[in-house]
C-alpha cells in the first residue's frame, strides 16, 4: 500500500521540465562533459552522480576561490539544473561559497522517475560527492531547500548532526499540508517537515513571502517555531511564491546569514532577535500581520490575480504559476501546454547590483531581473 500510495503522489508532485531546458555533451579536445548549451567555464564542473536506488543523476559544482562554506542547493518544482545555472553562479559570487546543486532523479537529464524517496536519494549522492569527491565536511556545509526541495533538505539536515547551517526558502510543512489544514500527520502524506525539523540541531534561516499564494507564509513560521536553533528569519513583505530572489534584502539577508554561521559558534548571535534591530517579542502571526520592513524592496510589488482555490489538485497548488509574472518571455498558455516546464524558477533572478549582459537565451530567466 505504501508503494502505491509514494506513487500516486508522485504523479501529483513532481512535474518535471518537459523538455529539459539543457542536453549534456562531452567535449571532444577534453573529455569533460558540457551542460549545452550554456559556455564552460573553468570553475564549474559537470557531474553525474550514481544513487543507491539506481539512478544517476546530474549536478554542476561551482567553485569559489578560497570559499569557507559550500552549499548544497535543492531546487523546487518544475525546474532543473539548465533553469538554475546562472542563479547557482550568482549566489557562489555574492555569498562567497562553492555550489553543488542538482536534479532530482527523471529531471533533466537524470535518469529514473521522480519520487520522494528518490530525492532522498538524490541529496545522499550529492552530499557524498561533496564529501569525498571535493573534500568538504559536515561542518563547513550548508544545505539549501527550496519549496518542495525543502523536503530532501530537512530529511537529511535531520540526519547530520554538525551541519553548518540550513536555509529553507518558501518551505512546506509537508505535502498535504499544502493543500489542507490538517492538524496531524497522515501515514499517506510526504516530505513531513514539521515532524523532522526539530531533529535539526544547527542554525535554520526561513526565507517566505507574505503573499504566497502557493505555500502560504504560515507554513514558513511554524517550521521557524520548530526549529532548535533559530536565526532571524525574513518574511519578504509583499513577496509571492516565485519571485523573492527579486527583492534587494533576500541576498543581504543570506550575505549575513552565511558571515554569521562562518563564525565560532561562541561567537554567533543566533537568538530570535534580529541583528541590526532591537529584541522584540514576536507574535504567532509575524509573518502575516508584521512582516519584516524592507527599505530598499523594488517598489509596488504587483498583487496575484490567480490565488489557486484550496480544492485543486496537488498538482495545481504546487506549480501554479499567476499571471503577475508576465514580464516572463513564454506565454501562460505555453506554460500550461509544456507542463508548466518553467514554473517559478524562470522567474526567481535576483535584484542584485551587477549588471549582466543583455543578450540571454530564451531559457535565461536573468531576463526578468533586469527588468525589475
Amino acid at each position: 500500500m505504501g508503494g502505491v500510495t509514494s506513487s500516486m503522489a508522485a504523479k501529483l508532485a513532481f512535474f518535471p521540465p518537459t523538455p529539459p531546458s539543457y542536453k549534456l555533451i562531452t567535449d571532444d579536445a577534453t573529455g569533460l562533459l558540457l551542460l549545452h548549451p550554456f559556455p564552460h567555464r573553468e570553475n564549474v564542473d559537470v557531474l553525474k552522480l550514481p544513487t543507491r536506488r539506481g539512478t544517476e543523476i546530474v549536478a554542476v559544482y561551482v567553485r569559489y576561490p578560497m570559499a569557507a562554506s559550500t552549499l548544497l542547493y535543492s531546487h523546487g518544482n518544475a525546474a532543473d539544473v539548465g533553469q538554475m545555472y546562472e542563479l547557482f553562479i550568482e549566489l557562489s559570487i555574492h555569498l562567497r561559497v562553492n555550489l553543488l546543486g542538482y536534479d532530482y532523479s527523471g529531471y533533466g537529464q537524470s535518469t529514473g522517475k521522480p519520487s520522494e524517496h528518490n530525492t532522498y536519494a538524490d541529496i545522499e549522492a550529492a552530499y557524498k560527492c561533496l564529501e569525498e569527491g571535493y573534500g568538504a565536511k559536515q561542518e563547513d556545509i550548508i544545505l539549501y531547500g527550496q519549496s518542495v526541495g525543502s523536503g530532501p533538505t530537512v530529511d537529511l539536515a535531520a540526519r547530520l548532526p554538525r551541519l553548518r547551517a540550513v536555509v529553507l526558502h518558501s518551505p512546506i510543512l509537508s505535502g498535504l499540508r499544502v493543500m489542507y489544514p490538517v492538524k496531524r500527520t497522515y501515514w499517506f502524506d510526504i516530505y513531513k517537515n514539521i515532524d523532522k525539523i526539530p531533529l535539526v540541531k544547527c542554525p535554520v534561516l526561513v526565507i517566505h513571502g507574505t503573499a504566497d499564494d502557493v505555500v502560504d507564509c504560515s507554513h514558513g513560521k511554524q517550521l521557524y517555531e520548530l526549529s532548535q536553533e533559530k536565526y532571524e528569519p525574513l518574511w519578504i513583505k509583499g513577496g509571492n511564491h516565485c519571485d523573492l530572489e527579486l527583492y534587494p534584502d533576500y541576498i543581504k539577508h543570506l550575505k549575513k546569514f552565511v558571515y554569521t554561521v562562518e563564525k565560532p559558534p561562541s561567537q554567533r548571535n543566533m537568538s530570535r532577535r534580529s541583528i541590526d534591530r532591537p529584541e522584540h517579542s514576536r507574535r504567532s502571526t509575524d509573518c502575516i500581520e508584521g512582516p519584516r520592513k524592507s527599505t530598499d524592496r523594488r517598489e509596488k510589488p504587483r498583487r496575484s490575480t490567480d490565488r489557486p482555490e484550496k480544492l485543486k489538485t496537488f498538482e495545481y497548488k504546487f506549480h501554479h504559476n499567476d499571471d503577475k509574472l508576465s514580464k516572463l518571455k513564454v506565454s501562460f498558455d505555453q506554460m500550461e501546454r509544456s507542463r508548466r516546464s518553467v514554473e517559478y524558477h524562470e522567474k526567481s533572478r535576483m535584484s542584485i547590483d551587477i549588471q549582466l549582459e543583455k543578450a540571454r537565451k530564451s531559457v535565461d530567466w536573468l531576463d526578468r531581473v533586469r527588468a525589475t
